[in-house]
Formats: C-alpha cells, structure tokens, sequence
C-alpha cells in the first residue's frame, strides 16, 4: 500500500495527527498533493525555509504566517471550509515541539480538527513526539521505494540501449539497489553511468556499504570467502544450500536462519561471511552494542530501524556474530539499564518470528546457556548446528587449505593435531610462513583451546550432544567420532583380569 493509499484511509476515518516518518520529503509531499488533487482536498505546506505556502493560494496570501511556527499553526483555521477536507503538512516540525505554547496549540488544533476537518501531517525522519501529543498522533512510515519503483527509476536514468544491463544482470542491479531511497538510488545509477557507462551492481554496492557505515547501526560484508575455502562443515554447508536455492517461494515457507553452537575457532564467522558469496546474498552484520542509545527511546528506535533496513535489501543474510555476549544482560536488564537490554531483546524475537522477507539469519554463540530458552526455540530458526572440534579428515582439509593459502611445502610433516580447531590450524600456517619455519616448529607455538578450556569445551560437547544438528554430517550430534580418539577411550576403559591374582 503507497503512502497516499494509507493516507487517505486515514483521513477518511479522521484522525487530525498523523505523523509520517520519511527520509524523503519532497517525494512524500509529491504523494500528498496528488492525493489531495484527486479528492480535491485543500493543501498547505510549511516549513521553516519558506514558510506557509497554500495550494491555489498567491504568496501574498499567506505571508503573515511567515517562518513563524506558532504562527502557521494559528493559521489552520483559516484554512477550513463548511463542506471540505484541508490537509496542514510540516515538515521537520519535531524541531519546534519543546516549546510548551506550540505543543498547546498544536493539541487544541488537533481536537478541533475533528469539527473542522483539517488534518495536520509531520513530515520528519525522526518520530519524537511529546508525550502531550502521544495520543493525538498516528505514526505512519514511508516505505523505501518497491522493486518495480526502483527499475522505473533505473530506466529513466539509463535512457540509452547499451546503458540498459541485460535482464540477468538487471536483477543483480536491483538487489544491489533495495534498501536505498529514491534520492539515493538515482545517484548511484548516475554515478555508475559516469563510471561504466553502463548500470552495474558494483558501484550500488559501493554507495551502500558507505550509506551503511554512515548509518552505524549495521555494516555490509563483501569478502570473498566461500565454501570451497573452509574445510570440513559438509552438514551445515548442505543445510544452507537447500534452504537458499533459486526459486520463488511462498512468504509462509521462507528460511528463517540457523544458530550455529560450537568451540571457539570452529569456522562459525567464517561460514556465515561465505554463506553470501555461496548464495548471491549482501551480508550485513549486525553489532548489538552499536545499537546501544544515550538518550532515552534511541536503543528500541536503533533496533526497528536496522531490521527495517535489513528487510528492505532482501534477499540477504543478517548475521550476528556472538549474540550471547550482545544479550547476556537480558535477565537483569530491569537493574542494570532500565529494560533497554529486555525491550531490545523482545523486538528483535518478534521481528524473528513474524517477519516474511526473504532475510537469512545467522547467530552465532560460544556459550547457549547465556541465552534465554526462548531465542531458540522452533520457527526462529531452522536450525541449531553444533561445530565441534574437526575430525581427523575435517583436519586433512584444512591443513590442505592453508598449506596452499600460505604457499607451505606440502611434503612436510605435520605436527600433532588431534584437538586442534580450523583456526589454530590457520595460525600454525601463518606462524610458519612468518617465521620460515616447519610447521611442526611453528607448532610450539600454539595451544588449543581444547587444553586451555578442556572443561568449558566439554561441557559444550555433552550440552550439544542430542540437542543440536551436526555441522559436519546430517543428523542429531551425538558427541565426538574421531575414531581415534574412541580407540582410546574403549582402551582406557578395559580392566585385564587375570584369575592368577584372585
């Protein structure tokens, strides 16, 4: 439904406030007139710039109400009619709203609206509304532009034929293009015809990953990692190769995500970071301790806008990155932060359970029971994997990796490994490399988290064990297979009995 479309419900069932919430005035207002055109309905603008200004109405006219605010809301009145609909729009008002007399008058206007029919509209990026006014407004979004609204956009900018990308390559320039605005959109388009000549989503997705930054509330990945760089992990990898294949979907069969579990340096980040190049999806990341506000109401304003952003690119993946430490004052945050923390935390379970864009989540997390039960219970996620330790092949491949990442001699003896993660591994290679050593020298230098956290990483393992999926393998985890190290154990176990000793 368009901007206009919800308005004029609106005003049909007279509500006097409506406050819009729109980094896009000039396209919002271009909405509004036409929408008051075709019910041939009264408009008047203001705004501190250029001051009152009435449809139909000589500039003269109006002059009186100037720049002055209190002034143009005094104003309103004059603009009603026995019979008719007048409708105020103000733009950037919530500058003016800490006076007490403007909040005063604005409220009576408001109530008598109902008699008069005059509607007032705010037009701000921001909702801030004072809690006098609380009740008398309706807070209506503007939505970022539609896919349809954004290949409009591209044709008329991209006029000639060769600046017009082939329909396969169109697609790609669109999903580079969702999320942004409309003023937006049309300059990365100029920008890549200056650049290429032509539409490409590179430069869309250069304009974007500096919108975002700017943003601060999330960032766009663009690495090059894929499956084919990360060792082991056949169960997971093939998870998420189902779940995101091409085709169109029905919204209530969507993937929803996964929870990955597992020991530190298991390859968590790494799969998710490789799980957008794998599938053609922008990865945005998102850091809940940037959404931490100093004023009151920006947290729970931070965490409604970032998933907005993240549904308005989608297709995408939404990852966050050890969740538990970014939630872990959840329980207590009634007496540690006023229930910011709790108010964060219900948002984004909501958004996990009710929303229909195509977003794949991925979270990860070194310690599930820091989290509250209900984070993972069915239809948030797909899924919850757990990463263990690699096994003797997971291992081989991994060393492979790296021995040919690092340029190592692959003939050389490899150091004992059997409770080494991905990433210790990786250090083991870099460490050689950097130190022109063997890699069983570079070795003396490493200590697994599986020795300096053998209790902790236990504890994960019987956790997980029936409880979560299998990373490396399809199907429940049942614990440690490396045969190895079962061979051990069943030795440990043994008792030789010898009736000599009887």
């Amino acid at each position: 439904m368009t901007l206009a479309e919800r308005l004029r419900e609106l005003i049909d069932a007279c509500f006097t406030g409506l406050w819009v919430q729109s980094h896009e005035h000039e396209d919002a207002l271009a909405e509004i007139a036409r929408l008051c055109h075709d019910q041939s309905w009264r408009l008047a603008t203001w705004d501190v710039a250029r001051g009152l200004s009435v449809a139909g109405t000589a500039e003269s006219a109006t002059a009186a109400a100037g720049q002055d605010p209190l002034a143009a809301l005094r104003a309103l009145p004059a603009l009603a009619s026995a019979d008719g609909t007048a409708v105020f729009v103000l733009t950037n008002f919530h500058r003016f709203l800490q006076s007490a007399e403007i909040i005063q008058t604005l409220a009576r206007q408001l109530t008598a609206g109902k008699q008069s029919r005059t509607f007032v509209v705010i037009l701000s990026p921001v909702i801030q509304i004072p809690i006098e006014l609380e009740k008398l407004f309706l807070v209506v979004e503007h939505e970022l532009p539609s896919r349809d609204q954004l290949l409009e956009l591209a044709r008329g900018i991209a006029t000639g034929a060769e600046e017009l990308p082939a329909v396969t390559q169109l697609e790609a320039v669109l999903d580079a293009a969702a999320g942004l605005t409309r003023y937006e959109a049309e300059a990365a388009y100029s920008l890549s015809l200056v650049r290429r000549g032509r539409l490409t989503p590179e430069t869309l997705w250069e304009i974007k990953s500096g919108l975002l930054k700017k943003s601060g509330l999330l960032q766009l990945h663009r690495g090059g990692e894929t499956f084919d760089g990360l060792g082991g992990l056949d169960g997971v990898k093939a998870f998420c190769r189902r779940a995101l294949r091409a085709g169109v979907r029905r919204a209530d069969v969507r993937p929803r995500g996964i929870l990955l579990l597992g020991v530190p340096g298991t390859g968590k980040s790494a799969l998710a970071k490789a799980l957008g190049n794998e599938t053609g999806r922008p990865t945005l990341t998102l850091d809940v301790g940037s959404l931490m506000g100093g004023i009151v109401g920006d947290s729970e304003r931070n965490i409604r806008q970032a998933l907005r952003i993240a549904d308005a690119m989608a297709p995408s993946i939404l990852f966050l990155d050890e969740v538990e430490k970014g939630l872990a004052g959840v329980a207590s945050s009634g007496q540690t932060d006023g229930g910011v923390s709790a108010r964060l935390f219900a948002t984004f379970l909501t958004w996990l359970n009710d929303h229909t864009s195509d977003v794949f989540v991925i979270a990860t997390c070194n310690d599930i029971t820091k989290l509250p039960p209900e984070f993972a219970r069915a239809e948030r996620f797909d899924g919850c994997f757990f990463l263990d330790l690699p096994d003797e092949a997971e291992r081989r491949a991994i060393w492979n990796l790296y021995r040919d990442h690092f340029e190592l001699d692959p003939s050389q003896r490899l150091p004992n490994d059997a409770a080494w993660t991905g990433a210790e591994i990786r250090a083991c290679c870099r460490l050689a490399a950097l130190l022109d050593l063997p890699l069983t020298a570079a070795a003396e230098n490493i200590v697994p988290v599986a020795r300096t956290a053998a209790e902790s990483v236990e504890r994960l393992r019987s956790w997980a064990s029936g409880r979560c999926l299998d990373a490396s393998r399809a199907g429940i985890y049942r614990g440690p297979v490396d045969k190895t190290a079962g061979a051990a154990a069943k030795t440990a176990r043994r008792v030789r009995r010898d009736p000599s000793n009887n």
